[in-house]
């Protein structure tokens, strides 16, 4: 059974930085790409950056040049390193992934962990 894992939430003076982690197990991780997604309250859950089973990333707009993303597909974790936090930053964020079985694709969605930038 497929488990992701989030870590590192809390809360931060803005500017300031964390480090989320996710662990995945129960599944084959190392071909498929691993995402954070997030969600504010009211908001609709958005991307923040994919990263693919090469490590290549993609990035929201808002985050470009501020977070950074890796994973380490020998361990099955997925990180992101959050700088120059801004309030609007605040927010649940995710881990997912998916697994390939055929043609079905199934997507799993950690339990989250809250982000919250306050002076």
């Amino acid at each position: 059974q497929v488990q992701l894992v989030e870590s590192g939430g809390g809360v931060v003076q803005p500017g300031g930085s964390l480090r989320l982690s996710c662990a995945a197990s129960g599944g084959n991780f190392s071909t498929v790409a691993m995402d954070w997604f997030r969600q504010a309250p009211g908001k609709q859950r958005e991307l923040v950056v994919e990263v693919t089973s090469f490590g290549r990333t993609r990035y929201l707009d808002s985050v470009e040049g501020r977070f950074t993303a890796s994973r380490d597909n020998a361990v099955g974790t997925l990180d992101l390193q959050m700088t120059s936090l801004k309030p609007e930053d605040t927010a649940i964020y995710y881990c997912h992934t998916y697994q390939v079985n055929g043609e079905k694709y199934s997507h799993y969605w950690g339990q989250g962990t809250q982000v919250t930038v306050s002076a």
